[in-house]
């Protein structure tokens, strides 16, 4: 047993292992988001450790083998380069800021062959961007972050994700980013070596419980807003309407409420009044479209329901100035 893969503990959580390690990859790109891969990697950890036994092993790799910055800064060292790979091992991406440009040809091609290989190819945060690059999510069901979904569906027109937690979608395995990795990691514990050992590593890392794959990312509404009301509707058509002209009147009359009853909603529930809700929704799409596509700015206006670029960056630079 190498001790490298197998930490001493206290508790201990008898599992039967029946053959070798099974083997687990960690591509890291550059800006890569530290806390989906920690999360992940604990799980390993955690799960060697509670049985004290090498049931799985781990490999780290940089596409180079050189030294890897995460996003806030802090760099990892790999175990290896892609070319170091065996076959036979689970892979999985794991993407961070700006992830379009952290995925090459050779990121690609290396994807495409451990996909034949048999094994599971997977994403963590943004790794979806570099399997979308590599073809192998098309009619496959998958998620990356929030944040990056509306990025994404600008530079893959052709693929939706959706914004859940984490997917298993056969061979293909996604998750948001953060604690999503272990919610994913755990699920496949539980699948591997039953719910006691899935179990005693929920306890062990504090993780509360074991979250389902379809859960949505984010709280959709504000802690005030229930589902069912009224103006939860209000603001789903909002937000799936950016790009277009909306009159308060006209929003306010498809959902049954009047005009001074929504504009009395949007103060209660955001300190804000409708345009200036709209208006923020809008620059953090346009914001998230500027860092992560090659769309132009007349583009991302348009998408975003400015009427020019020039509009558009006046208000970007307004959000931010001192008042």
């Amino acid at each position: 047993m190498d001790s490298k893969y197998v930490a001493k503990g206290v508790v201990h959580v008898p599992v039967r292992q029946d053959g070798p390690p099974a083997r687990v990859v960690f591509l890291l790109l550059p800006r890569f988001s530290l806390l989906p891969f920690s999360s992940a990697h604990e799980v390993l950890r955690i799960a060697n450790q509670l049985t004290a036994r090498q049931l799985f092993e781990w490999q780290i790799l940089s596409v180079d083998g050189a030294q890897v910055a995460s996003s806030g800064g802090l760099t990892v060292q790999p175990t290896g380069a892609l070319d170091d790979l065996a076959p036979g091992a689970m892979v999985f991406v794991c993407g961070g800021v700006q992830p379009e440009s952290a995925v090459n040809r050779k990121v690609s091609d290396w994807l495409r062959r451990q996909w034949r290989s048999g094994e599971v190819v997977g994403g963590l945060c943004t790794g979806a961007y570099a399997l979308a690059r590599a073809g192998l999510l098309a009619g496959r069901r998958f998620t990356l972050h929030w944040e990056n979904i509306a990025p994404f569906r600008a530079s893959y027109p052709s693929l939706e994700p959706v914004e859940q937690l984490y997917c298993m979608d056969g061979r293909i395995w996604t998750c948001a980013g953060g604690a999503a990795a272990a919610d994913l990691f755990i699920t496949m514990l539980r699948r591997r070596h039953g719910d006691r050992l899935a179990d005693a590593v929920l306890s062990m890392s504090l993780h509360g419980h074991q979250r389902a794959g379809e859960q949505f990312q984010r709280r959709p509404l504000p802690p005030s807003l229930r589902p069912g009301d009224r103006f939860a509707a209000v603001m789903s058509d909002v937000e799936a309407n950016l790009a277009d002209i909306v009159e308060v009147g006209d929003l306010a009359g498809r959902h049954g409420l009047s005009r001074r009853q929504v504009e009395r909603l949007f103060r209660r529930h955001f300190g804000q009044s409708p345009r200036e809700h709209l208006t923020a929704l809008r620059l953090q799409r346009a914001r998230a479209l500027m860092a992560e596509t090659g769309l132009s700015r007349a583009e991302i206006a348009q998408s975003c329901g400015f009427s020019s670029s020039s509009q558009m960056m006046r208000t970007m630079r307004r959000s931010v100035a001192p008042e």
